[in-house]
């Protein structure tokens, strides 16, 4: 595995976001001394906070699957996530809802799931699911630890026993068929390939080993921080300042100074300095490459994902056919995906994600009120309507989408809502976010593994990228991953899981 060279002390981390809080702990525990520069005033990132009159607001992801990553982040200076936070368990993990009227509660235990594919389907699909989650406990091990929890230097690193396991599982097939080989329901086919979209690539044209996401959201569990999902990247942040990371808030990085292939210091806006031996980027890819000057050559250039539409809205009144997190989906499937990825143009019938963090934490909310987190997925900016064009478009689209929250029989939710928060992709384009999407590089074959963007700089001998827009990619649990493998390419360590800690620099004095 390929490091950087030379000292790495001092580790200069830009961002503390979830790859960069991970790459932190990992770096401390392996007896670096970390400064972190953070734009905000605060941790978290994508997986930020917003006060909105009361209501506490997630701005970023809902799902927490796989704690046991966060879990080596904390552990890597000798602490415990589970110390520093409660995590509820979900059942049911989702609430899949049909244009036909249909539904099922998704159940991360086997035979909850079973007992509930049984009743909603019969008892061949019940089958189908049986063996559906075997295949997806069989993809998870034969990628996680060789394609997904690893440094790639060389597309030959992929000349593993692994990989010829991952082509007898079908991993290299498309999506949708290969789940069409358990389930004939094309519902149910929909619950279990609709997480490609997470990677930004439509079911039919996905590669099947991307169902290793739905091994995350469908099998191995599902959970919720008690404090929303801010509670995450808060703990890390604590844990990491009392083993010895000294953070700087509300200061943005203007520039990297370079000399001999290395940075030597991170200037802020305010014209300080901090001198550094390393350094890990976990902006976006975009303000990386601002950073370091250029962006790196690549034969085809990259391409993004689909973004979203968030309407944030705190209510006085719920609906019970709400879970914690409910799929409503419209009667589309191809041509909504085709709409998304290929025409540019807005959901004719859109698949929705309900999230009502308050199911779990009350306190979310003011007594007596709700919190409903409503994610459409839409065009980025370059496939679909411009960042500018949003600015008009915004509010029309918040109108269309109450109305067909209102056709879905959530009846009153405009009339109910007391603070509303509209994101569209002009906000994600004003936050330095690539294509105006909050979720980076899409996950083509020719994106994916050791063809996507590199952790590690071209000409700079000191500097690593974190991030979902480097490896291993898009999603939580990947996030994390990134951190631990920018910290492996400082460390030169497979995994940074020791306990060392170093005493938090003094204030004023040079870093």
């Amino acid at each position: 595995m390929r490091t950087v060279q030379g000292p790495t002390d001092h580790v200069v981390v830009v961002g503390a976001g979830l790859s960069g809080l991970a790459a932190t702990l990992h770096l401390i525990g392996a007896g670096r001394r970390v400064t972190v520069v953070e734009r905000e005033a605060g941790p978290g990132g994508r997986a930020g906070r917003l006060e909105l009159g009361g209501y506490r607001v997630d701005t970023g992801p809902t799902v927490l699957t796989m704690p046991h990553l966060a879990d080596e982040a904390f552990a890597a200076v000798g602490d415990s996530l589970h110390r520093r936070v409660e995590l509820i368990p979900l059942h049911p993990a989702y609430r899949a809802r049909f244009a036909d009227g249909s539904g099922l509660d998704v159940h991360t235990d086997g035979d909850a799931m079973e007992a509930e594919v049984r009743r909603f389907a019969g008892p061949s699909e019940a089958a189908g699911y049986r063996r559906l989650r075997s295949w997806l406990e069989r993809l998870y091990r034969a990628q996680m630890h060789r394609f997904i929890d690893t440094n790639f230097d060389s597309p030959f690193q992929l000349l593993h026993p692994d990989l010829a396991r991952l082509a007898v599982l079908g991993g290299f097939g498309r999506l949708d068929p290969q789940i069409g080989r358990f389930l004939a329901d094309p519902r149910l086919r929909r619950v279990f390939s609709f997480q490609s979209l997470y990677a930004g690539v439509a079911p039919a044209r996905a590669l099947a080993a991307y169902a290793v996401i739905a091994y995350m959201d469908t099998v191995a569990g599902v959970w919720f921080p008690k404090g929303g999902m801010y509670a995450l990247p808060r703990a890390m942040a604590d844990a990491a300042a009392d083993a010895g990371a000294r953070f700087r808030w509300s200061a943005e990085v203007s520039a990297l100074e370079r000399s001999a292939g290395r940075v030597r210091a991170v200037r802020l806006a305010s014209g300080e300095r901090i001198t550094c031996d390393a350094v890990v980027l976990t902006p976006d890819l975009p303000v990386a490459h601002r950073l370091l000057g250029r962006a790196p050559r690549r034969p085809v250039p990259l391409c993004h994902a689909p973004s979203a539409v968030i309407l944030h809205a705190g209510t006085d009144r719920t609906w019970p056919e709400l879970a914690h997190h409910t799929l409503s989906f419209g009667a589309a499937w191809e041509r909504t995906f085709d709409e998304l990825t290929r025409t540019g143009q807005l959901m004719s019938d859109p698949s929705l994600l309900i999230t009502r963090p308050t199911t779990h934490d009350p306190s979310l909310a003011p007594p007596g009120r709700h919190l409903h987190y409503v994610l459409a997925p839409c065009p980025n900016t370059t496939t679909g309507p411009s960042a500018s064009t949003w600015r008009g478009l915004g509010p029309r689209y918040r109108d269309s989408l109450l109305a067909e929250l209102e056709r879905r029989g959530l009846h009153g939710f405009e009339a109910s809502m007391e603070r509303e928060l509209l994101v569209t992709p002009v906000d994600w384009t004003d936050r330095g976010h690539g294509a105006g999407t909050p979720f980076s590089v899409s996950h083509t074959f020719a994106q994916t593994g050791p063809f996507r963007p590199r952790n590690l700089v071209r000409g700079y001998d000191n500097v690593v990228l974190a991030g979902c827009g480097t490896t291993p990619g898009v999603g939580v649990p990947t996030v994390l991953v990134s951190g631990k493998l920018a910290a492996a390419r400082v460390t030169g360590l497979p995994r940074t899981t020791g306990v060392r800690r170093r005493s938090p620099v003094p204030e004023g004095q040079s870093a």
